[in-house]
Parts: C-alpha cells; structure tokens; sequence
C-alpha cells in the first residue's frame, strides 16, 4: 500500500515506421503507460488506439511530432490570442506604456493596467493549457513543461511579466527535442532570464555609466558583479549542485559573462533581444574550471556555454532529471548512467537521449507504472482530458493550479517546480485535489463560458474567481461509464468496486479523486 492509499479509503510517419504487424499490438496497460508519461493522459478511445498500433509506433510519432496535424478547432483557439504573439521587443513597449502611466491614479487608470498586464498572462497561459489539453504533440507539450521548469522564470518578477510569452515560444519550445547546447544558449541570451537572474546589470567592477546631456543612462547602471546568473546556470542549468565546482568558479564565470544583457528601452520593433556590451565585461584573464580563459569579450561566455553543454556532469545532472520525470522519483543509477553516455556520445542530442530513454528495460518495467504522483498542473490538465470537456474558459483551471500550489509560470525561485510526489503529497494539498474533483464532476466549473477579450483577469483575480466556482452548476455532470472507459486499466478493480458501492452522484469524483488517478 503506497503513500496515497494511507492518505485515503499520418503519411511520413507511414513510410517511416512501416505497416504496424500483429507483433507490434501492445497491452492496454502499456498504452496507458506511455500516454500517462509522456502525455496528459488518455482521451476517449486513446489507449484502444494506442494498444493497437503498439506504443513504439506512438513513442516514434511523439518524438517526431511534424506530422501529427494540430486540429483546426485548436489552431482556431491559438490564432485569437495575439498578446500572446508579441516579440520580446513590443510585449516590453506596451509593458512600459503601462507603467508610464502610473501618475494617472484613477480607478479607471488602475483597472486598465490591471487588464493589460493580466491579458498578457492570460492569453500565454491559455496557450499553454489549450495546447496541453488538445494537442496531438503531447509529448512536445510535456518537454515544454519540464525544460520551463528546468530553466524556470518568475513571471511575477518586474518585466518577466511582459516576457513570459516570449521566452516560452522562442527560448523553450524551439529546441525541447533538439540540441542541448542551442537550448542553453537561447535560455542564457533571453531577456527573460537575463532579468530574472540579473545578469543585465552584472559589469566588471571598474565599470562606469555613459553618461548622456549630464544624466547617467537609465539602463546602464553600476551595480558592479552579480553572480546570480553564474551560479544557477552551473547548479542548476548544467552541473548540477555536486557538480565539482567552487566559489571561485561562479565569480570567474560571473566574470565571463560580465556584460550580457539587453537594453529594455529597445521596444516597438520587435528587438528587444540579446546584446553584448564590451564596455561592462570584465576584460581580466579569468581561472575557470581549471581553465585559463583569456579576455575575449562576448566570445568567453560562448566558451563556457561550450565547455557546460558537454561536461560529464551535466550530462549525469540532465540524464537524472529525465528519469526522475519520466520513470521514478528515485531513478536507477544503471539507466541514468546509460542515458549520461547517450548524452555524451550524441553531443546533447534530446531526442536521442529519450529515445534510449523510452526504449530502457526500466521505462518499459510494468513495476514502473504508476509509480509517478502527478503534479497539480498534471492532475488538472489530464482530468481534463479524461472527462473530454471542451474548454472555452481556462480560468477555473488556472485558479484551480493556483490553489493547488502550482500556479503557471507562478514558482518563485530558480530551481521550478518540482515533480517528486514527496513535493505534492499532504493532507491539505490532497483535500484541494477531492474539491477540484468534485467540482469538475458535477459541473461547477465554467469551462463552457467564453471570456472577451477585455473582461482578462490577472493572476491574483483568478485565483478570487476559483475560490467561488462551485457555487452554481454551470456544466453537465461527467459521465461515469464514459470516464471508466477512458481510463481503463489506468483504475484498478479495487477502485472500480469502491465506485460501484458509492452513490451515482459521486462515482466520477471518485474516479478524479482516486489513488490511480492521482498517480501516472
């Protein structure tokens, strides 16, 4: 008995992959399996589907997802929300707009920074759940999610407010199955990153302001060296914390990156993007992980990002938390040491490091499945798509995550989310998850209502909303057979003769609300 159960009673890919054989036909608890782990979860029909072309069809399809057709009804959805689309540049423009017109303090003034800088929040993170809930790329949505987390912004943070759209779309989700060292660089160069960990203002500690008509330059200050940046990118980003550095390698690395930064009052031309300034950067010759690096300006921080894509221990750090996210809590030594030599021998190709990933004895372990207790961002989007509820509103669920600790693009510090069930099993947290359950099962979200355009809300006011969802049914009641069927094997027998003895009216939040839903 686990933890939880105390706690309660297309065409290319034709040609590539062949004609599917009779020995190609999986289990229905392998295809649960595999669309539990490297998705949100089974839709209707789903695992029969899945069980019938064989899960090494649907892991190929997943890794190569250009020919998995996004569905018209949800390019429709994705194409509305244009906030969303702004380059880094004019998300920033309109962002400072806003606060320039703080000195208006008047109810309507305030209520229109509200909106806009809620909209710019809402529509990314409508995105994001639409896409987790609907796209046939569920693999891609979940690489998403974990290299978000792996090189995390706080959306809360000053400008990261305005450029979290941005950093999603073009520093995460362009490179989630393609070389490592491309990812690291586009997460390193970001103005998000470069804000949130303060790089933009680390200089070289001679350095002094330009000044201009006898001001100093509004973006240049002299804050001298941060090391913020330096240190999570080798603790977290690549080494890793046991990684084999010291103190001294963070401020020689700080160094190395002394004037990497943006100028954020380049706005309104889509080009508010990476620069590098040589009068900040620290022109010193600099001892680094045992290396002498010779003043080269922005071509030392290239170097480094070099030396750190590639190094032993960064491919042991990644190759951990890619077993951890997609076999167990704690992965085994043997399969992360054989996804470390993957890594290696590919040079930090992605795909290929899950491929061996996905192919592993370990992944493939029936004692393996199961195992996994989702997070709230997981339970939410999956028991969405187990209920096949079209959703026209977000909102609800965006409180929903909030409530249950794990609001979107909402972790505070450097490290994300984690995805351990030792971070998201407890009582209270588990009593949120049954009210969601309940809610969602007998109609109390409005999925159902579309929102306009000017009627967006920020984060803290969603959260208010979901406090109050449960007060009308707004939605039909989820359909219990249909629900069994969906999930199938994903809920035991045990569960199934708890549900049948329980009253009509709570069966499916049973279901939600149950051990083998909670666990993937």
């Amino acid at each position: 008995m686990n933890t939880i159960q105390k706690l309660i009673p297309s065409l290319m890919l034709t040609l590539l992959l062949g004609s599917v054989q009779a020995a190609d036909v999986s289990t229905p608890q392998e295809a649960a399996h595999v669309l539990n782990r490297l998705g949100y979860g089974p839709r209707p029909g789903d695992i029969e589907r899945v069980s019938q072309s064989g899960v090494d069809r649907y892991i190929e399809q997943q890794l190569n997802p250009q020919s998995l057709i996004i569905p018209d009804t949800l390019q429709q959805k994705l194409t509305t929300l244009h906030v969303a689309d702004l380059s880094a540049g004019d998300a920033l423009n309109r962002y400072h707009k806003i606060l320039k017109n703080t000195q208006d303090e008047s109810e309507d003034a305030k209520k229109n920074r509200r909106e806009m800088i809620g909209l710019i929040f809402q529509e990314t993170a409508e995105k994001r759940v639409w896409r987790a809930i609907e796209s046939p790329r569920q693999l891609e949505e979940v690489m998403v999610e974990f290299w978000f987390n792996h090189f995390n912004v706080f959306n809360g943070k000053g400008l990261d407010r305005a450029l979290i759209a941005s950093y999603e779309r073009d520093a995460i989700r362009p490179f989630v199955f393609g070389n490592f060292r491309d990812l690291l660089g586009a997460t390193a160069k970001h103005p998000a990153m470069l804000f949130y960990l303060d790089n933009w203002l680390s200089t070289s500690a001679d350095f002094r302001p330009r000044t201009r008509r006898g001001k100093p330059e509004q973006q240049a200050k002299a804050n001298g060296l941060n090391e913020n940046y330096a240190r999570e990118l080798m603790e977290l980003h690549t080494l890793g914390v046991d990684g084999g550095y010291s103190q001294h390698d963070v401020t020689e690395l700080a160094r190395i990156l002394t004037g990497w930064t943006f100028d954020p009052r380049i706005a309104g031309d889509g080009h508010a993007n990476f620069i590098f300034d040589p009068e900040r950067h620290d022109n010193g010759i600099k001892q680094w992980l045992g290396k002498t690096v010779s003043p080269n300006g922005k071509s030392e921080g290239e170097f480094a990002l070099d030396i750190l894509a590639l190094h032993p221990a960064t491919a042991h750090h990644i190759s951990y938390q890619l077993a951890q996210f997609f076999v167990q809590d704690q992965p085994p030594e043997a399969l992360v040491k054989k996804l470390s030599q993957r890594f290696l021998e590919t040079r930090g190709d992605i795909r290929l490091v899950l491929k061996t990933l996905f192919s592993s004895p370990e992944f493939r372990d029936p004692k393996n499945f199961g195992v996994k207790y989702k997070t709230p961002y997981q339970f939410v989007i999956s028991a969405i798509r187990a209920s096949d509820l079209e959703v026209k509103n977000v909102r609800p669920l965006l409180g929903s995550m909030s409530q249950l600790g794990m609001p979107l693009y909402g972790s505070q510090t450097p490290d994300g989310y984690k995805n351990t069930e030792q971070a998201w099993l407890n009582p209270d947290a588990l009593s949120r998850r049954i009210n969601f359950s309940t809610a969602l099962a007998t109609g109390h979200l409005p999925l159902n209502q579309s929102v306009d355009a000017g009627d967006k809300m920020g984060a803290r006011q969603i959260v208010k909303q979901a406090d109050n969802n449960d007060r009308h049914v707004v939605m039909d009641t989820l359909n219990v057979n249909q629900l069994l069927g969906t999930l199938g094997p994903l809920i035991s027998e045990n569960t199934r003769t708890l549900i049948n003895g329980s009253p009509e009216s709570l069966r499916a939040s049973l279901i939600l609300g149950s051990p083998d839903f909670m666990q993937h």
